[in-house]
């Protein structure tokens, strides 16, 4: 683990701000939620399994280093509706004063299956979850967002795909590009930033279901891939504006 900024009497990436992160007891996830409490920020965990949301927070709250606390926010986005996106949103405003960043890293896969044979249901749910969801929660939280001096959303996009089995899934990535694009044409000179992040392969529960990982040399802790959610979320991150940034391993 490494030494926090402000023990070393540098300048933390994120200190003072705020950051929402959903999917945040997934293997990318976690390890960013982490990433971003050592670097200053205070980290909303977003996520819809509780116990693991509390193995996070706890990683976080009890880290030697002291931490800023996070705060649980437990939410199932298959499920939620607008309203209840816009709620979250209107909290963590109410508790926290503020919104500085945040990264998408919740994701919705199956496994592989024939386009043809996929169940109806999960298409539908799968392509809410890694695409609908997404906007719905930066539409949700972009008046907050709005206020902060600096701010950036960041989706955490799987551009690893070949095109066959992947279904909703891989279906989403590609939209989650045009979603990109169209944020960064109309906000493109706004105090939010939008970027996505492309993080390569790595070994997460979500791979796993497309790969058998004792032969998935290529992949890497979703840890490697926690500092360039950090990059990106700070002000650091400003020269990657509109892109889909593919940081060298």
């Amino acid at each position: 683990m490494s030494t926090p900024a402000a023990a070393t009497g540098a300048p933390a990436a994120l200190a003072g701000r705020v950051v929402l992160v959903t999917g945040a007891h997934g293997g990318l996830g976690a390890a960013a939620a982490q990433a971003c409490a050592r670097a200053g920020a205070t980290v909303v965990l977003l996520g819809r399994k509780v116990p693991k949301l509390n193995r996070v927070y706890d990683a976080i709250a009890k880290d030697p280093a002291g931490l800023p606390e996070p705060v649980n926010y437990p939410f199932d986005l298959a499920g939620a509706d607008f309203a209840d996106h816009a709620e979250l949103a209107q909290r963590i405003g109410a508790q926290l004063g503020r919104l500085d960043g945040l990264l998408h890293c919740a994701a919705d896969f199956a496994g592989l299956t024939p386009l043809e044979h996929t169940d109806p249901g999960d298409f539908a749910r799968a392509l809410h979850v890694d695409l609908t969801a997404r906007w719905w929660l930066t539409q949700a939280c972009l008046p907050l967002l709005r206020q902060a001096p600096d701010a950036a959303v960041v989706f955490v996009l799987d551009d690893d795909l070949p095109a066959a089995y992947r279904g909703a899934y891989g279906i989403a990535q590609h939209g989650q590009h045009a979603l990109l694009d169209t944020l960064h044409a109309e906000h493109g000179s706004g105090p939010v930033r939008f970027h996505g992040l492309r993080p390569g392969p790595m070994r997460t529960p979500l791979r796993a279901r497309a790969h058998v990982s004792e032969d998935d040399r290529r992949a890497r802790d979703p840890a490697a891939a926690a500092a360039a959610c950090v990059t990106l979320l700070s002000p650091a991150g400003a020269p990657h504006r509109g892109e889909a940034w593919a940081p060298a391993p």
